[in-house]
């Protein structure tokens, strides 16, 4: 494969191990166990625990398995450098871990991921001023905005309601201010969108949802994107400015929520990841199909109260979403009518599991007022539009005419 050449998204995916020297002509990067490496030279090493040589140290900091997949994700995204975690939740925490410090001022999208809200709860108890405001809109960040906010956040599609964030203007916003852009791709996925195109500094990736895609490995990933400019950012450290410019913040990533922290993916999970990445493209295409039909079935059918998914004309970003992705991704929520239960609605479908997990092949649901978002309680879950019906669903791959009929005949 000549590496210059730019291939399609799935042919670059499927041959990215190849563009390195792989042992013994494997296909796959193999599993790297040892979560130590020798140098028969001591000098060597030493020069790779500075940094002025390229190696492994220690497994907590780097293996060879999950570069392999760093370089996959890396591909994905068009970054410049990618780093991976244990879990999507670990790779978001490695922001605030390694780049903000006490009396810094973060503005994030209030429509997020349930965990992701309760991460910033904590964070804002370390002291960091967390504003929630409603990103469908930038006039809303524009206003939140301080002389020390450090970083904006927003989720693309968000999850379970489906707002979709005012992804362009936000970055421009960003930009002309100097603030680190951070964007949550996990809803969409590198195939249905790159953040980078929108002026992205750093792209977050849940690699246990739709990159792995069958549920048997958790990971997350931050990519830095080569778009934002880490001399404009206060709070890197001396240790590493000796790095060149581009390289400062996932250097101080790479040594704070690594390193110190220890959010490390393992090699087995990583070699579980890096092999589900290569269908993602396939996948994608028959749950984003899926997902319209389903979402259009229950549409239309008089007994269901509302229907988020961006796909639908109805949605209040359905223009927004169609210019800025591939397809609308492969998850909805739904509210049922109140003469139908929806915990008796969820035990009659046959297809469906209930289950919290997304992105997988099979088709999930689950209740979201009672579940996942039960800790906010009450107040929190109406000011995020989340009805107690709300039930979510991420869409899997099976046959079409199955999933339609089996989310219709549960309606009784």
């Amino acid at each position: 494969m000549n590496d210059k050449k730019k291939y399609g998204f799935t042919t670059t995916i499927l041959h990215s191990d190849r563009q390195k020297a792989i042992e013994h002509g494997s296909l796959h990067k193999p599993i790297h166990t040892s979560v130590t490496f020798g140098y028969d030279d001591a000098r060597e090493l030493a020069t790779v625990f500075q940094g002025k040589k390229p190696g492994y140290r220690y497994g907590r900091q780097g293996n060879p398995t999950v570069s392999a997949l760093e370089d996959k994700i890396n591909r994905m995204e068009e970054g410049a450098s990618t780093i991976c975690f244990a879990t999507g939740m670990a790779a978001i925490g490695a922001l605030a871990q390694a780049l903000l410090r006490a009396g810094d001022h973060v503005v994030s999208s209030s429509f997020l991921f349930g965990n992701t809200n309760s991460l910033w709860q904590t964070v804002a108890g370390h002291g960091v001023d967390v504003a929630m405001v409603d990103a469908t809109d930038v006039g809303n960040v524009e206003a939140a905005l301080k002389p020390t906010t450090k970083l904006v956040f927003v989720e693309t599609i968000a999850n379970p309601r489906t707002q979709v964030a005012d992804l362009a203007r936000i970055g421009k916003l960003c930009a002309e201010r100097g603030i680190l852009y951070v964007v949550d791709n996990t809803m969409t996925s590198p195939y249905l969108f790159r953040p980078k195109v929108v002026g992205a500094g750093i792209v977050i990736n849940s690699l246990t949802k739709s990159i792995g895609g069958h549920g048997i490995a958790l990971g997350g990933a931050l990519t830095d994107t080569g778009l934002y400019d880490w001399s404009r950012y206060p709070n890197i450290l001396e240790t590493y400015k000796r790095y060149p410019m581009p390289q400062w913040g996932m250097a101080q990533i790479r040594a704070k929520a690594l390193r110190d922290f220890g959010a490390s993916l393992g090699p087995e999970a990583a070699h579980h990841l890096a092999v589900g990445a290569e269908t993602m493209a396939l996948r994608m295409e028959r749950e984003c199909a899926n997902a319209l039909a389903v979402a259009q079935m229950l549409e239309a059918d008089d007994r269901v109260a509302a229907v988020y998914y961006p796909g639908l004309k109805s949605h209040p970003q359905h223009a927004l979403s169609t210019e800025l992705f591939r397809s609308y991704g492969s998850l909805f929520s739904f509210e049922l009518k109140d003469s139908i239960d929806c915990f008796d609605y969820l035990n009659r479908l046959k297809l469906g599991v209930s289950a919290s997990n997304l992105g997988d092949t099979r088709t999930l649901v689950i209740p979201v007022s009672h579940t996942i978002f039960y800790e906010m309680g009450p107040e929190r879950r109406a000011s995020m539009g989340i009805a107690e019906s709300l039930i979510r669903v991420s869409v899997g791959i099976e046959d079409t005419d199955d999933l339609v009929e089996d989310f219709r005949q549960a309606l009784g």
